[in-house]
């Protein structure tokens, strides 16, 4: 999957030592998952559908929110878990990618599932899987399901991988669903234009249930879903919405308003919006799970995600976001513009990103580009990069031939005058975090 598998897999140490041996063998099962399917994305439910139910997960219902959107589900899951666990309740929370270790997208009651639990689970996909293939995520996604059936979860935070319709993640009849944003990514899979993108991650709506929609201006593609599936849908700025002062914000949905909540402990402005939509699907899951004011405000307190506006000190300033697309760039620039300094960004992209809209989105707040790979197929090369941004943007470009050179080449270049940005993928954020953990 990646050139430094073993490496990104085993970055993270765990909370007790891990067996080395059971992580050399969840290895072995991620490359052989990687190398099952003859495409790496193939979004086919009717494929994966039958391999579902042949796994006989536990019959009972477990409460469940799909998220989904273009930016910010993963801060929206990260919120949902926080406070349903603030709430007593025993979460089991799916997301993708990781950064560090694959362990992170599968969590029961906020930590990462052991790999010898994950070996397992791996184990009973691939004995229900025959004679169907299934990708790395679509393997992935129903190991996780196994896992939180097992561990008896009493809610389920699910992150739809792309798009939604045809996601793995929409085997499951989500409670509530949450669309965060529309914006432009992935148009190979789900569109050329925001309607068409809009049209796919609707999928994730089911009748009679409600769907919660943090779009500013939403396309009207999602309304059309919902009237042909029956579901009902509440609107940021509409049925629910937020104030924001300088200490804290207030939020009001359709039946009940908090006042004075703790501010977002991670990310930037768009972390209220965000914040906001995890409430209203708290608020929407009722009766079936209830919280008061005091868990809301200790959930959100608790909420952390890395990689979104990170900011780390040493001898420099760095500043670790995974956005990798025009208007995730675009929220980024304008949180950077708010505490102007002279900036360098390490930057690394996959081939089917937006390039030249995330450069451009970022030319003003930064003086000089430094172009790095993780080494995926996927990814672009670092010369091939350099010349994409050269052509959009004002400051100089260079290149080094792996991320960890291309972090010394920026502090060299920074040598605590400049702060240091890294974003564009996953792939980068995640290796530079670990980098920095050691070095910085």
């Amino acid at each position: 999957m990646y050139r430094s598998l073993r490496l990104l897999l085993s970055r993270q140490p765990a909370v007790r030592p891990r067996n080395s041996a059971l992580t050399e063998k969840l290895i072995a099962w991620l490359e052989k998952i990687e190398r099952q399917h003859p495409r790496e994305i193939d979004l086919d439910l009717e494929r994966v559908r039958p391999v579902f139910g042949r796994l006989r997960l536990r019959s009972r219902h477990v409460p469940t929110v799909t998220v989904a959107g273009t930016n910010g589900k993963g801060s929206c899951v990260a919120y949902l878990d926080t406070i349903f666990r603030a709430a007593g309740l025993r979460t089991g929370v799916y997301t993708s990618p990781h950064l560090q270790r694959f362990n992170e997208r599968i969590c029961i009651d906020g930590q990462p599932a052991e790999d010898a639990a994950i070996i397992t689970a791996l184990e009973q996909v691939e004995a229900a899987r025959e004679p169907a293939t299934l990708t790395y995520f679509e393997h992935s996604t129903l190991a996780a399901l196994w896992l939180f059936s097992e561990a008896a979860v009493d809610v389920r935070v699910l992150e739809v991988g792309m798009g939604g319709r045809l996601d793995a993640v929409n085997l499951v009849d989500a409670d509530v669903a949450v669309i965060t944003s529309i914006d432009l990514d992935h148009q190979g899979w789900l569109g050329d234009d925001r309607t068409a993108i809009a049209r796919e991650k609707a999928g994730v709506l089911r009748g009679g249930r409600p769907g919660i929609i943090g779009d500013p201006d939403p396309p009207a593609t999602i309304a059309q879903v919902a009237d042909d599936c029956g579901a009902r849908l509440l609107y940021l700025g509409q049925d629910f919405d937020f104030a924001r002062s300088d200490a804290a914000w207030d939020w009001r949905g359709t039946v009940t308003a908090y006042d004075d909540l703790p501010r977002p402990g991670f990310g930037g402005p768009e972390q209220y919006a965000n914040a906001a939509c995890a409430l209203a699907a708290v608020e929407q899951m009722a009766p079936q799970v209830r919280v008061d004011r005091d868990m809301i405000t200790a959930g959100l307190a608790m909420a952390r995600l890395p990689g979104r506006l990170q900011h780390l000190r040493g001898a420099n300033d760095w500043i670790l976001d995974v956005a990798h697309n025009g208007a995730a760039a675009k929220k980024l620039a304008s949180a950077l513009t708010a505490e102007p300094r002279r900036t360098i960004a390490v930057v690394g992209m996959v081939k089917d990103k937006p390039v030249e809209a995330f450069a451009t989105a970022l030319d003003s707040v930064v003086a000089e580009w430094v172009a790095v790979s993780d080494g995926h197929p996927r990814s672009l090369p670092p010369p091939e990069l350099a010349a994409r941004l050269e052509s959009c943007v004002a400051g100089p470009v260079s290149s080094a031939d792996s991320i960890e050179n291309g972090l010394v080449q920026a502090a060299a270049a920074a040598a605590g005058r400049s702060r240091i940005l890294v974003s564009g993928s996953f792939h980068v954020v995640g290796p530079a975090l670990h980098h920095l953990s050691q070095h910085a």
